[in-house]
Parts: C-alpha cells; sequence; structure tokens
C-alpha cells in the first residue's frame, strides 16, 4: 500500500479508494474516499504527507467496518472526526496509548517504508517486505498487541516456523533471518510512533555462527567439459530449430564468464550498455559494460575473451542499442547440458544455476593471481564478501612460500649455521 504520484495535486492510497489532498488556507492534509455510497472527508491534523497517510489508512479501514460510520465526517453532515493514534506536538506515551496491535504498526511501517525508500529500493525488495507480513508474521502476531512481543514471543514464532512443513522442508536460515529482519523494523516502527520503548531480542536462541556454505562454481577442468558441450550443442543440435538456442547459450555462458555479470544484471543489459574498446593499459579489446543491478549503475571490464562472443551474438541478432542482449535465459538448454555431463551438483551436492557462471569468474580472476580488491570492484561487490565465500577454499591464493618459513637455529659451536 503505497501513495501513488500526485495527480491535480492530490494523492492516492488503497488502490486509490482513499485520496489525500491539502485545502487552501490549511496546512494539514484533508483525506477524502466514498463508502456505502456516501462521500466522507476529514481532516487528518497531520502536515506531513506519510503520516497523513498512516491515519487516512486506518480512517478508511474503519469506515469500512462500519466502526465510524455516523461519527466522522461526511459530506453535508458534522461528525466527530476519529481520533488520531498520535499527535503531531507531542506522542503519546507507551502507558497512556490505547492498545496498538502488530497488524497496525505493520500498516504503518509499509506506508513510511514504501514512500521513504521511493526509488532507492528495487520494487522486488519492497514486495518481499510486503509478502513476508501477509504470509507469516502478521497471520502469527497480527493481533497482538505491539508491547505483548517479547523474546518468548519470538521464539514461539521461530518454532512454528521450524515445525512449518506443509511445503516439505523448514524454512532457509536465510529466510528465516529475513522475516525476523521484517519484524524488527515493524517493531522499530512502533518505536518511533511511542508505541513501545525498547526492542526486544529478536536473536535466536541456542544459536552460533552458521557455517559458511561457499558457492558451486566449476573448475578449470570442469568448465573445459561445459564448453566443449556447448560448442556440440551449436555444431550438432538435436534438433534444426533449436541451434538458435545454443548458439545464445553459448554466447551467454561465454559473457558471463568473462565478466562476472550477475543473471538479473544481464538480463537487463541493453546493446547501448555495451561499448567495444581497446584497454588503455594492456593494449587489449574488452568490453566497457554499464550495468544496471540492486546496486544502482556500476561498470565493468571483461576479459578479452567476451568480445567475441558478443560480437557474434549482434551481428546474429541484429542488435538495436534498444534491444536486450538476452530477452530470456535458456535455462533448460542450459540444466539438460548440465545433467547430461553429471554436473548439476558439485561434490557437496551444491545446485549449480546460471549464478555459478560468476562465481567461476570471480574464483578465475583469484587463482590467477588478480587484485582481490579490483576484482571486488569489477563485480560490484565487497571484499569482504569475496573473501568469505571464494577465496577461503581457492588453494592458489595460499603462498606456500610465504607459509613454509623455517628459522635457521644457530649450531651449538657458535658456528654458522649450515644453509
Amino acid at each position: 500500500m503505497g501513495l501513488s504520484p500526485p495527480r491535480d495535486g492530490r494523492h492516492a492510497i488503497l488502490d486509490g479508494k482513499v485520496q489525500l489532498y491539502l485545502r487552501s488556507g490549511s496546512p494539514n492534509w484533508q483525506c477524502a474516499c466514498s463508502v456505502g455510497g456516501r462521500q466522507h472527508r476529514a481532516n487528518t491534523g497531520e502536515d506531513g504527507l506519510t503520516r497523513a497517510a498512516a491515519f487516512a489508512h486506518d480512517w478508511y479501514l474503519s469506515l469500512a467496518n462500519g466502526e465510524a460510520i455516523g461519527s466522522g465526517r461526511t459530506t453535508g453532515q458534522p461528525v466527530a472526526r476519529p481520533a488520531p493514534l498520535t499527535s503531531r506536538r507531542g506522542l503519546r506515551s507507551a502507558a497512556s496509548a490505547p492498545r496498538q496491535t502488530f497488524r497496525e504498526a505493520a500498516s504503518r511501517f509499509m506506508v513510511e517504508f514504501e514512500a521513504l525508500t521511493q526509488g532507492q529500493r528495487n520494487p522486488i525488495y519492497v514486495a518481499g517486505h510486503r509478502a513476508r507480513l501477509a504470509n507469516h508474521l502478521i497471520p502469527f502476531f497480527g493481533m497482538m498487541s505491539v508491547r505483548e512481543i517479547d523474546a518468548g514471543v519470538i521464539a514461539e514464532y521461530r518454532v512454528m516456523r521450524m515445525g512449518d512443513r506443509h511445503r516439505g522442508t523448514p524454512p532457509a536460515r536465510s529466510t528465516l533471518h529475513q522475516e525476523i529482519v521484517c519484524l524488527r523494523q515493524v517493531l522499530k516502527t512502533a518505536i518511533r510512533l511511542r508505541w513501545i520503548d525498547h526492542l526486544p531480542d529478536l536473536s535466536a536462541p541456542y544459536g552460533r555462527s552458521g557455517k559458511i556454505s561457499h558457492r558451486a562454481w566449476f573448475s578449470p577442468e570442469e568448465w573445459g567439459l561445459f564448453e566443449a558441450a556447448l560448442h556440440d550443442r551449436v555444431a550438432r543440435p538435436r534438433k534444426e530449430r533449436w541451434r538458435e538456442a545454443g548458439e545464445n547459450l553459448r554466447d551467454y555462458a561465454l559473457i558471463m564468464i568473462n565478466t562476472g555479470l550477475r543473471p538479473d544484471e544481464a538480463l537487463r543489459l541493453e546493446y547501448r550498455d555495451v561499448a567495444v574498446i581497446s584497454d588503455g593499459a594492456t593494449g587489449e579489446r574488452i568490453l566497457e559494460i554499464a550495468v544496471r543491478g540492486k546496486r544502482g549503475v556500476g561498470w565493468c571490464k571483461s576479459m578479452p575473451e567476451a568480445v567475441e562472443p558478443f560480437s557474434r551474438l549482434k551481428e546474429r541478432n541484429a542488435g538495436q542499442p534498444l534491444d536486450r542482449l538476452f530477452p530470456a535465459f535458456q535455462r533448460e538448454l542450459f540444466n539438460a547440458i548440465l545433467d547430461e555431463l553429471r554436473m548439476k551438483t558439485d561434490r557437496e551436492g551444491r545446485r549449480r544455476t546460471a549464478y555459478s557462471l560468476r562465481h567461476t569468474y570471480i574464483c578465475t580472476r583469484l587463482m590467477n593471481g588478480a587484485d582481490i580488491y579490483q576484482v571486488a570492484k569489477n563485480c560490484r561487490t565487497s571484499v569482504e564478501m569475496i573473501e568469505t565465500y571464494y577465496a577461503a577454499h581457492i588453494k592458489n591464493v595460499i603462498d606456500a612460500s610465504a607459509i613454509n618459513v623455517r628459522k635457521l637455529r644457530p649450531s651449538p659451536s657458535g658456528a654458522s649455521p649450515a644453509p
């Protein structure tokens, strides 16, 4: 539930059911809606749009539920305005505030979060919070007062989720972590509203640091087999009409493994984002790519081996500046080749996906002695992430000459030690 862009000076919430507008001579936002065939209006008492939208949301729900019809201000009929949950000139203390539920806090949180992060957060991330609230958090905490939510209740939620096997397996550790992050944000909203005065303990009891799972990648030998299979699918497709799909997958894989792009970044690429340049430092022809991903716009410089597949792709598809390089990822063919080579999982059982091509690029660069900071910068990630998930399991980053140092001991007679 977010604010719509202004239209004729008005904002809409709840899919257009409620309008917010300013009246001449008043600093406060007004709200209007239609319920039961009657027009209702109210003064929100707020001069800030976000807080006015939160008030209007609660006001509309009370009207729709029949709690305030006849006691709000309807057109032509003076009626009392529902009391705001908070006041602009001083928020009520938690002790004197009415019983506020988690559902109300979650509603306020989403209003603020969508309005204040517009253009800064990926819409998919915002939708993820909304889904976590609707599917898991509100069904469990919804009718509880936010003051009743303590470490014990949160532990009960964790137990409930870990025992939730309707999908066959309990949620992954990262999934549950994201739900707790969302819960924390809602409770922080309740603190700002003075409904509670502190956060409860949200840490997992009996917990310890989880095992770091390194990312599935292709070793040099495995990549050699996979690349040969890609070329074979182009030279000898199972059916002639599948040749183009094989060509697109081959060029996709070769570009990915020589750039380190994320799969979602690759799917957003347009031909105008990619330029073939001569690198000033090496004199080699490489791709210079403007990457639009989860961290905004960044830059990537490819390995020289990415130039040829890019040129083939552009020529084959007659790529125009606004066309996408990869309208779709040939997932079925990618998985079919992995299955044929019995390489769908690595030795630890981790599944290989399109992300494995990015992981292979990072590991290969480190194995060849590239500077870890420059690799992180080119992949739009942090050195800490690379050290944690990539460098720790690559033997080439361990310098045996720096480890196998022997301190020479002086001989008992005082003579110079033998070399």
